[in-house]
């Protein structure tokens, strides 16, 4: 077994663990690698107590059913003599099999009978295990959806195929890249998944916030202060429309009145240290663009421009339709962007949160490579930044009501 051990080894001492740990927290199904022979090398995921401390002889080696089904070639899914569903894949690198990718052990709706027919007797008797323990590990074994169970069987799948690819690379030159690639768009793929269930969170949380925002705000008018109904109505609004995380083009005219209620708060913050002007033709208004674009250029005018200065300054948003291309720029007073700052732009590295490059790839993403972002300047007297988008029609799309930010 020693051209089996050896690869499988090897691939264990690199870390094979937190090379996975990304998307192996998709699921909480067991998962683990074995060799041909049974031998359990690594639980990526633990197996359910029933099934290590119960059914399987050893902790360390596969069930006998799981065996029997362990030859050349062979891949599947199966159901235990106790009901639970499992899976194996081959680990194979030039058509010879060094091992599996194996798991699940949880029962499906259609199975989950099978739990209560379980003979508890035998298994105290030929196992010489505590009747409490059994019963309890019976007990904690899952029943999974069928959507479920075939997401684990994916991420099986995609394993399997990487350390397939790992392998044929630790032994080979053959596409050296690969198993990398394929491992970080998973990766990737698991964040996207993760932003998505925080996206969720949020989606399900704010009546609470903006109920009791409202709440606020009526006790505002009640006292008479005014000015803080509006400023609490205005954040109420701006959170709503930070909260769009649909992708979708907005109008400029939502864009902008989203920006006026950003400014109009943070002039309630700066006072007479903060002066602003927007002018945008109505004949561009109904043009669409990602949204959520323009504010993070307005808030690093804000940042970078007005605050350092001591007596603050204006930012200015402007808008003008060419031929072929809308212009939206964001000009500010302040003393330009500091030159590491503009470095790391002009660089395209990490924007220490600037957002620059992100929010040009979306234009270019949504528009082509003729479009996006540019820093038309940036020195002593001020900065100004533009969003270059093309003239294209709304596409029958549903107005935008503007809203005040009082009520």
């Amino acid at each position: 077994m020693n051209n089996v051990d050896n690869p499988l080894k090897k691939l264990l001492a690199s870390n094979l663990y937190n090379r996975y740990s990304g998307i192996l927290s998709l699921s909480d199904i067991s998962l683990f690698l074995v060799d041909v022979s049974g031998d359990i090398l690594l639980e990526l995921i633990p197996s359910p107590d029933f099934c290590s401390h119960v059914c399987m002889k050893r902790a360390d080696e596969v069930c006998s059913d799981y065996k029997t089904r362990f030859k050349p070639d062979q891949e599947g899914s199966f159901v235990c003599r106790h009901g639970l569903e499992n899976i194996f894949l081959p680990i194979k690198v030039k058509d010879e099999t060094l091992g599996y990718i194996a798991g699940m052990q949880v029962y499906s709706q259609d199975t989950e009978y099978k739990k209560y027919m379980i003979d508890v007797q035998s298994l105290k008797s030929t196992r010489n295990v505590e009747l409490e323990f059994i019963a309890k590990s019976i007990a904690a074994l899952k029943t999974v959806e069928f959507n479920k169970i075939q997401i684990h069987q994916q991420l099986c799948r995609h394993i399997a195929k990487n350390i397939s690819l790992d392998l044929s690379e630790s032994v080979s030159d053959v596409n050296p890249h690969v198993a990398r690639l394929s491992i970080e768009k998973e990766i990737l793929e698991k964040k996207i998944i993760d932003l998505e269930a925080k996206n969720m969170s949020l989606v399900i949380n704010p009546h609470f916030l903006f109920n009791t925002l409202n709440c606020i705000a009526r006790i505002a008018y009640f006292e008479h202060s005014h000015t803080t109904e509006e400023l609490i109505y205005c954040l109420s609004d701006l959170l709503r429309y930070n909260l769009k995380q649909d992708d979708q083009l907005h109008t400029i005219a939502s864009e902008i009145d989203n920006i006026e209620k950003y400014l109009y708060i943070q002039k309630a913050r700066f006072k007479s240290r903060l002066e602003y002007s927007i002018d945008v033709p109505e004949k561009i208004k109904s043009y669409r663009i990602p949204n959520m674009v323009i504010q993070p250029i307005v808030e690093n005018a804000l940042i970078h421009g007005i605050t350092p200065k001591r007596d603050g300054g204006k930012i200015s948003i402007y808008g003008e339709k060419y031929k072929e291309a809308i212009v939206i720029s964001i000009a500010d007073n302040g003393d330009g962007f500091p030159k590491d700052v503009l470095d790391k732009i002009q660089q395209c590295e990490n924007q220490s949160g600037l957002g620059f490059r992100s929010t040009d790839k979306r234009l270019k993403q949504y528009y082509g490579e003729s479009y996006g972002l540019e820093i038309v300047k940036s020195d002593y007297s001020g900065s100004t930044v533009t969003i270059t988008i093309p003239t294209q029609p709304l596409g029958g799309a549903s107005d935008e009501r503007r809203l005040d930010c009082g009520r």
